[in-house]
């Protein structure tokens, strides 16, 4: 049996295959630029031989049910799955539970619509993971679906910390509140932290940072996240691709009243125009840390505003943790730059944070690669994330207790 993972966005779909019992992933695709006048679709697999091959296309793709049935094409041509009866459950994606969804839970009736009502808190991603869902439904009707949410890892957050200093009756009312994102990623990455480290994740105090285009920190006590530096929207903290992160509110009130910028222009510029690239034009950190390093003020500026604002994130939650273990560093920046990851550890020796710049250079050993000093009193750690393996483990664990 096997257990499917999707991922649906608002043009795209990713899909990983994986066989039971031990979730080894067979097959990895994605279909991109769905309604547009030809897709990308893209398939690597293993054979019957367990060679790695892979699948590439160039064709129309008007809708997601077409890329469902164009994936399950692929996944037949593959041989990796014949039909949908092999299937012990599909695990979905989607981004905003809100406060209705503390855990991944069984796609049944009032599920869907749950997810609906929450669409105001997510515009972008919520409509394209029920597109996934009901395309999926309607492909495998006699498949048990689970829905598994970016936001369910931080609903520990005590209220004090997920509450805004605004009127009470906003978060009453319109549930204005901290949700934070990215929480797969920071529940697989800390678990794993406590494996290697052989300590139970419950004696541990973790500083995750998921960097990426999007990128995040979660401050985790015992297993649980307290803190996490997203907010009601994927907006809020850290610096990103094209997303500002944290700022004055007022700079908006600024805007509007000097420039005549309506809200959605505001919108579009907050979320598409700033953060990294708004500072220097580019928003992939390899290209950026490639011309900082020839000189150019702009780049160079946005790296070290970049890990400027981690640092700073790095000391608030080592003081809310009261003292830190672990620092993990994950995702594609975070597992791949190790300026950026020297950059923003640097001068935190009272912390007991020391970065060892030989190790910080080296080659992970598996997956997981040290790079402390060896006088440093925290570990540092970086830890290649795997969501979907983590939104398999629980769609299998859901559909298990069935």
């Amino acid at each position: 049996m096997k257990i499917l993972v999707l991922n649906a966005g608002s043009s795209s779909l990713k899909f990983q295959l994986f066989v039971l019992p031990d979730l080894t992933v067979i097959a990895t695709g994605l279909i991109e630029q769905i309604g547009a006048e030809y897709s990308s679709v893209h398939l690597v697999f293993s054979n019957a031989a367990g060679a790695e091959q892979s699948i590439q296309k160039r064709r129309p793709v008007a809708e997601h049910g077409q890329a469902i049935a164009i994936m399950s094409e692929l996944l037949t041509e593959s041989g990796t799955m014949t039909n949908v009866q092999e299937l012990a459950g599909i695990g979905h994606r989607v981004v905003h539970g809100g406060e209705s969804f503390h855990a991944p839970c069984l796609i049944v009736d009032g599920v869907i619509e749950a997810i609906e009502e929450l669409i105001p808190l997510a515009p972008l991603h919520n409509p394209a993971n029920l597109t996934g869902i009901r395309v999926a439904l309607e492909h495998a009707p006699a498949v048990p679906q689970v829905a598994v949410f970016d936001t369910a890892f931080h609903q520990s957050i005590p209220e004090h910390g997920y509450l805004y200093a605004l009127p009470y009756a906003l978060y009453e009312h319109h549930k204005v509140r901290r949700y934070g994102f990215h929480g797969t990623s920071h529940g697989y990455v800390a678990q794993r932290a406590a494996e290697h480290l052989e300590t139970p994740l419950a004696g541990l105090n973790i500083i995750s940072l998921h960097l990426g285009n999007g990128a995040s920190a979660a401050a985790i006590q015992g297993g649980q996240c307290i803190d996490t530096s997203m907010g009601l929207t994927p907006l809020e903290g850290l610096i990103m691709g094209t997303r500002s992160g944290d700022l004055d509110p007022a700079i908006l009130f600024f805007l509007a009243r000097e420039t005549g910028m309506t809200v959605d222009e505001l919108d579009e510029m907050l979320n598409k125009q700033s953060g990294l690239k708004g500072i220097c034009g580019e928003n992939d950190m390899r290209t950026i840390t490639e011309l900082a390093g020839r000189g150019d003020h702009q780049a160079g500026l946005a790296l070290t505003m970049f890990c400027y604002r981690l640092k700073k994130y790095i000391g608030a939650y080592s003081a809310a943790l009261g003292g830190v273990d672990c620092i993990v560093f994950t995702g594609g920046i975070g597992e791949n730059s190790a300026r950026v990851r020297m950059l923003s550890c640097q001068g935190l020796d009272r912390l007991g944070i020391r970065i060892d710049p030989r190790k910080n250079n080296g080659s992970p050993q598996g997956t997981i690669l040290e790079i402390q000093s060896a006088d440093s009193l925290v570990k540092v750690l970086v830890v290649q994330t795997d969501e979907e393996l983590e939104i398999a483990t629980q769609t299998l664990q859901v559909i298990q207790q069935l």
